[in-house]
């Protein structure tokens, strides 16, 4: 990762933070980008600003509740203010590909019940058409295999997600006991993942919605209609797409 692209994503985050404000409800994304989001939140809490977080990821809880952030959860509020997260690719109708980090299915799950929800990359994720990135399916464990063969009928390629031992110890918390290296990856609710390749994509909701189908399937990482504003950096400037 070149420092041109991580100072992207420090400014980007940046620029997302100045949109919460005192006494919100704040949805925290996950993976590299909301680090940054992660330190600059803790700076204005330090600083006085008062809100609390629902984070989308165990690692994404660990990191705000070190940085002094307040967590909060669905059982004590219906509502999100904002939500900041990150992309692996966005189009210009600010459809995403998420999913990346494994934490897609809560990921999700926040957008939707954010009144914003504010997207944060760095510029290389900017695409024409959504794809080149591979679409995550988070999947129950019993019977994926045969999420795999659908996905081939419908004209795609899927590859399991696995991690070394190593990786697997440091998401969950884990001992070395029963974890083994190219074990599947497992997200924070139990499931599998499959990336799976359907080329660039001129359709992405119509595929979402086709993925969905498939019995096996608890959520995609094709996020349609969700993004209310994107910002992007490269490093120099930063600037804003908002949908229409």
């Amino acid at each position: 990762m070149t420092d041109a692209r991580e100072q992207a994503k420090r400014m980007a985050a940046q620029a997302a933070v100045e949109l919460v404000e005192d006494g919100m409800v704040v949805g925290l994304g996950t993976g590299s980008t909301v680090y940054y989001v992660l330190q600059e939140l803790s700076k204005r809490v330090q600083r006085g600003l008062d809100i609390r977080c629902i984070g989308t990821s165990a690692e994404t809880e660990r990191l705000a509740i070190s940085g002094g952030l307040r967590l909060t959860s669905f059982a004590e509020t219906e509502r999100i203010d904002i939500a900041i997260d990150g992309a692996d690719e966005v189009d210009a109708n600010l459809c995403l590909i998420k999913g990346g980090g494994g934490a897609l299915l809560r990921e999700k799950i926040v957008a939707s019940a954010a009144d914003q929800f504010v997207v944060v990359v760095d510029s290389s994720k900017e695409v024409d058409k959504l794809g080149a990135f591979r679409i995550p399916l988070e999947v129950v464990p019993f019977g994926h295999e045969q999420v795999g063969r659908y996905v081939t009928r419908l004209g795609g390629q899927a590859t399991l997600r696995r991690v070394s031992a190593a990786a697997t110890l440091a998401h969950h918390g884990q001992t070395a006991k029963d974890v083994h290296a190219d074990d599947p990856y497992v997200t924070d609710n139990d499931h599998f993942i499959y990336d799976c390749d359907f080329g660039l994509l001129d359709h992405p909701q119509r595929l979402h919605e086709s993925l969905k189908q498939l019995v096996g399937v608890v959520e995609t990482g094709l996020f349609c209609g969700y993004a209310n504003r994107v910002i992007l950096s490269d490093g120099q400037t930063v600037w804003q797409r908002e949908t229409r």
